[in-house]
């Protein structure tokens, strides 16, 4: 058993029932917030800054890696920050009201789309991208921790987690679905003023379903006063083997994803030479196959805690990378006319991708509490931001990829491709993520928590939190609460 030290204490007994129907859905809506602008980003970002402003891809891909490589190194301290605040509302809650206006305005000005010369539109990029990416740090990564303390069984923040990816799978359904039709609509046209609108559309959801988030979850493990050192919470963190495990394969299949994400706008354009003609009901092909692979990662979220019944969490994860791998590298030999096969694939896809995020924030939980375990102190926000890092970093490197394919391969946007453009298209698409979500699948064997060795660690740090109690009534004269 780990070594026995301060650690925290539930409030209530009642805080081990299980979490309501509510607060599921309003820790939910809290991704689908962030989904409105990270999904907006991640799917039309890069095309805004080629096709629609102007910028260079191999600008954009040098800018994509730089900033959100500094975005990535705000996550440990914005945990570390997160970890020693205290308040009448909790250390993690606070920040999703705090942080949200500058988080939706930055927004806004990362659209503004000035009439500026290539060189200023690059420094406007950089600025505008950086801050924004700090602001969404501070309202996600407590966010993201605020699981770690919402309910002291590893089911129950399972649930949460659930509903976590359902809502910001509903959240990037929304996004794919109307924000070509709303920039049309919107811009009358002008694609700078439609995208500079409909980004005012969901800064302000965003904002709302935050302050829900806030009103309706709690949060349950209380610790004391945080009294130990940052080099000591790294320390501990850092001999959390299965925790580096997670945090590598957490950047591995993020690479996978953001990467063809960010590709489909320009394979259905020019690899399936579809236009803006309407595939389904208002949505083009770019639309509809970034929609259908969000109600894939929908499902595979609902579908998960199924698949828990049966299999460990490491294991269900390894499994589902490489049926990911084998489902992409499948896709590469489509030909531009088959779009509905391309479809049932790129959905089934991101099924599985639905069942490995849901399972990565799960156990980036369970890693939480097994560095509480082995150290005796609580760094969840620490752990958190730090698994935050890895997923940003891999976020960076998949938003520079495909730009970096597109310079290699001779792309100009907005003009008949070559070739070799066609190729480094259907590369980045479909054989660069599959290698990715192979590596991913192997890394995990290296995985050590288990189902035995999380109800190991539960039950001991039940034990400790009881005779914590018990010792604190003792100081204090109070009767000794029976265990």
């Amino acid at each position: 058993m780990g070594s026995v030290g301060e650690t925290h204490i539930m409030s209530k007994k009642s805080d081990t029932a299980p979490l309501s129907f509510v607060e599921k859905v309003g820790y939910g809506l809290g991704d689908m917030a962030s989904n409105f602008y990270m999904g907006f980003f991640g799917i039309f970002l890069l095309y805004y800054y080629t096709d629609v402003w102007g910028i260079h891809p191999g600008h954009a891909a040098f800018m994509f890696l730089i900033t959100k490589i500094i975005d990535a190194i705000s996550d440990p301290a914005m945990g570390l920050i997160s970890d020693r605040t205290n308040t009448r509302w909790g250390k993690y809650r606070p920040y999703l009201i705090w942080a949200a206006i500058p988080y939706a305005l930055l927004g806004y000005l990362l659209f503004l789309g000035p009439d500026l010369s290539e060189q200023g539109k690059i420094v406007y990029a950089y600025v505008t991208y950086s801050l924004v990416m700090l602001a969404y740090t501070a309202i996600n990564v407590p966010y993201s921790a605020l699981l770690a303390v919402i309910h002291p069984l590893t089911e129950e923040r399972t649930k949460a987690t659930q509903y976590r990816f359902v809502f910001a799978s509903l959240g990037s359904l929304v996004v794919g679905a109307t924000t070509k039709p709303l920039v049309e609509w919107l811009g009358q046209g002008n694609e700078v003023t439609g995208f500079r609108l409909t980004i005012i559309l969901f800064a302000i959801l965003s904002v709302l379903l935050f302050a829900i988030t806030f009103a309706t979850t709690k949060e349950r493990i209380k610790p004391p006063k945080h009294d130990s050192s940052i080099r000591d919470d790294f320390g501990v963190l850092l001999k959390n083997v299965s925790w580096i495990v997670l945090a590598i394969t957490g950047i591995l299949i993020v690479v996978g994803l953001v990467g063809r994400i960010a590709s489909t706008a320009f394979y259905t354009k020019y690899y399936m030479v579809s236009g803006d003609e309407k595939s389904l009901w208002w949505m083009d092909r770019t639309s509809l196959i970034i929609t259908c692979g969000f109600v894939g990662q929908m499902f595979g979220a609902l579908l998960t805690p199924t698949f828990l019944k049966f299999v460990d969490k490491h294991k269900l994860m390894i499994l589902m990378a490489l049926l990911h791998a084998v489902l992409l590298a499948a896709g590469y030999f489509l030909s531009p006319d088959q779009y509905i096969l391309t479809l049932l694939l790129y959905s089934a896809g991101i099924s599985t991708f639905g069942v490995m995020i849901t399972l990565l924030f799960a156990m980036y939980t369970d890693c939480a509490q097994y560095g509480e375990w082995m150290s005796g102190k609580n760094s969840a926000g620490l752990t958190i931001s730090a698994s935050m890092f890895s997923l940003k970093t891999g976020s960076a490197i998949g938003s520079a990829i495909p730009a970096a394919i597109l310079a290699t391969f001779g792309f100009v946007a907005n003009e008949v491709q070559t070739d070799a453009s066609i190729q480094g298209i259907r590369l980045m698409f479909h054989v660069v993520p599959a290698v990715f979500y192979l590596l991913a699948g192997l890394l995990m064997l290296a995985y050590q928590i288990d189902r035995e060795t999380l109800k190991r660690i539960e039950s001991d740090l039940r034990e400790r939190r009881a005779n914590l109690k018990r010792r604190d009534n003792r100081v204090s004269g109070k009767p000794l609460a029976t265990p």
